[in-house]
């Protein structure tokens, strides 16, 4: 009986076939292998947290600041926009009473929720009392904006939120 489709009967499975067959297998896995490595390799950001000690204690830290921090009752509202090809960020610090903060020291961070090397620092200058304004180049996606305060190099006030650009 002959074979329809090639006309030459089975074939025959020898030593060398099978040598091929598992080399090739082999060098299809290792390759794969070596573009997922290399791709991974490529976009990784870095580690958030190199020790862990470490960040328990920074932990502590914070949440003593951020009970401090409530007990000064100051309200500080953050607007981040785009405006001729520039993102802006204006902050408006006041005290319990509504009245504009002076003194302090402000900075922002726009940091990438994915992807460390695309974090921003942004310069923050005071205009009026209570008042700060920095730009940077513009800015589309999905970014955290940290907003710190400060006299004196005490940090007095941190938010961090969740904005979306366009």
């Amino acid at each position: 009986m002959t074979d329809a489709i090639g006309g030459g009967g089975p074939r025959k499975v020898t030593g060398r076939m099978v040598l091929i067959c598992l080399v090739a297998f082999f060098a299809v896995v290792t390759g794969v292998n070596a573009i997922m490595i290399a791709a991974a390799v490529s976009t990784f950001g870095g580690l958030e947290t190199e020790s862990a000690y470490q960040a328990g204690l920074a932990f502590a830290r914070d949440r003593a600041a951020a009970a401090a921090q409530d007990s000064l009752h100051w309200q500080v509202k953050a607007k981040v926009s785009s405006v001729a090809g520039a993102t802006l960020v204006e902050v408006l610090a006041n005290d319990d009473a509504d009245r504009p903060l002076a003194g302090l020291q402000a900075s922002a961070r726009l940091v990438h929720p994915a992807d460390k090397r695309a974090d921003r620092v942004i310069v923050l200058h005071e205009d009026a009392p209570g008042r700060f304004q920095g730009r940077d180049a513009s800015l589309s996606g999905q970014w955290e904006l940290i907003v710190e305060l400060s006299r004196d190099r005490t940090r007095l006030f941190r938010s961090k939120n969740r904005i979306f650009l366009r």
